[in-house]
């Protein structure tokens, strides 16, 4: 696997564990584990960064820059990867503490 495909994953993985570690210590009545809170992060950090990436939509690009965005780090830390990837974390963090806190009653 080329690094600039994977870079971006990590990324959004990244995201999204800190989104979902934030809404996790914000709803104290679930009780969630570290485990959930992680998992539930990073799978819904990949699958948020996927959906907002689909509704922006990649539009015209200018070739050029398109070559100079994608020479680095700079093409993997763009508003897709980090706040797809923290929101979707943060909602399926959010979801899963939910499910989780109507279980227990």
């Amino acid at each position: 696997m080329d690094m600039n495909t994977l870079l971006p994953i990590i990324i959004q993985i990244i995201a999204g564990i800190a989104g979902g570690q934030a809404v996790g210590a914000a709803i104290k009545t679930a009780a969630m584990g570290q485990l959930p809170k992680i998992l539930g992060g990073a799978i819904g950090g990949v699958g948020g960064a996927a959906i907002l990436g689909s509704l922006l939509g990649s539009g015209a690009v200018d070739p050029a820059a398109a070559a100079a965005a994608t020479s680095g780090l700079g093409s993997a830390l763009n508003l897709n990867n980090i706040l797809g990837g923290a929101g979707g974390g943060a909602i399926l963090t959010g979801i899963l503490g939910a499910v989780m806190g109507a279980m227990k009653k």
